[in-house]
């Protein structure tokens, strides 16, 4: 049997000890190893290494760990031999590392060869002014010129883009206000501007013959009064009087607005409450009411009962109470508290 494949059979007892966590006989295995006359061939053929690292770190015996690390460093030994591949290998790319640093250290920036450059330039500008070419004295005044119009048309063709009716934003932009409107200050020249769009949300506002931009300044000026700054607070009483005015689903606050039902003082300082729509505050009153109607409830003022059984912790320890919440005809709504885990339902 030649040694190749003495070693393979090795290779293979060993991964099957490492599979299996069961490290019995390798230090036979390792003995017979360390007899071996190895090779760099052998090591990469068989990968005999591999498999004795493998029982080092699975193994807990202290004599095979010991025999397993001399013969991986005696191996690593023979690799780093001056005759091996890798060897070369590694000193060819030590080699272009110390190349690449060279080249750095010998690398000059542009910045210290660009004066030389701009002096042939210079020169050479001084022999064709001394050669007499008219013709250059006078297209040269003319470039500058150009350069301005093309500038011009430019920035003519490149337009405002304006922010988002959706999401109010305080950025100064070019203000569409009349010069009689104008604060002088950016952010308050904005929020004007967005309340007038928003008191503009629908065409009807035509048929009241008001000027939104006036109605706007006006109501943007009580704002600027009471607070007395632009700090967030008074952006936040802008963004929620914006808000409601182009909420589609509270058309009848804007027309008020526009009637003069609600004067722009008034709306300065309404609250978000009474800004709501009819049916936002019915909503909000019905639920006020059955919190309050839930919470009123003493645990001690109902009755105990075992013929109920808590939906959340599977127990008859409950206590309810009655109350008549509709109308008369209506049978009793019935108020339950489970005694053991505090959970609350209600059935008529």
């Amino acid at each position: 049997m030649g040694q190749k494949e003495e070693l393979l059979k090795i290779t293979k007892k060993l991964e099957k000890m490492v599979a299996k966590k069961h490290t019995e006989g390798a230090l036979d295995l390792l003995k017979r190893l360390n007899s071996c006359q190895m090779s760099i061939q052998l090591l990469q053929t068989t990968r005999i290494g591999v498999a004795v690292n493998g029982v080092r770190k699975q193994c807990s015996d202290k004599e095979v760990v010991a025999l397993a690390k001399v013969l991986i460093k005696n191996w690593k030994q023979l690799l780093d031999s001056p005759g091996s591949s890798k060897r070369q290998e590694r000193e060819k790319a030590k080699k272009k590392k110390k190349e690449k640093s060279l080249e750095c250290l010998d690398w000059k920036p542009e910045a210290a060869l660009s004066p030389p450059r701009k002096k042939r330039g210079e020169e050479a500008k001084n022999r064709r002014d001394s050669v007499g070419s008219k013709t250059s004295a006078i297209s040269s005044p003319k470039r500058p010129s150009m350069e301005r119009s093309n500038s011009s048309t430019s920035k003519a063709e490149t337009p405002p883009t304006p922010s988002s009716p959706s999401t109010p934003t305080f950025a100064p932009s070019v203000c569409l206000l009349a010069p009689c409107y104008l604060t002088g200050d950016s952010v308050r020249d904005k929020c004007v501007e967005m309340l007038a769009s928003a008191l503009k949300a629908e065409d009807d506002y035509k048929d009241y013959g008001i000027n939104c931009d006036k109605m706007a300044s006006e109501i943007e000026d009580h704002i600027y009064q009471e607070l007395k700054s632009t700090d967030m607070k008074y952006r936040n009483r802008v963004r929620s009087r914006i808000s409601n005015l182009k909420d589609p689903r509270n058309p009848g606050l804007r027309r008020n607005v526009l009637n003069g039902t609600i004067s722009a003082g008034l709306i300065a300082k309404m609250t978000a409450e009474e800004m709501a729509s009819d049916e936002l505050r019915k909503l909000r009153n019905a639920m006020t009411q059955e919190a309050i109607r839930e919470h009123q409830m003493a645990k001690t003022g109902g009755t105990t009962t075992d013929l109920l059984q808590c939906s959340k912790c599977k127990k008859k320890n409950c206590t309810y109470n009655q109350m008549q919440t509709r109308s008369a005809d209506e049978p009793m709504t019935t108020f339950v508290l489970c005694n053991e885990c505090g959970h609350r339902w209600k059935f008529c």
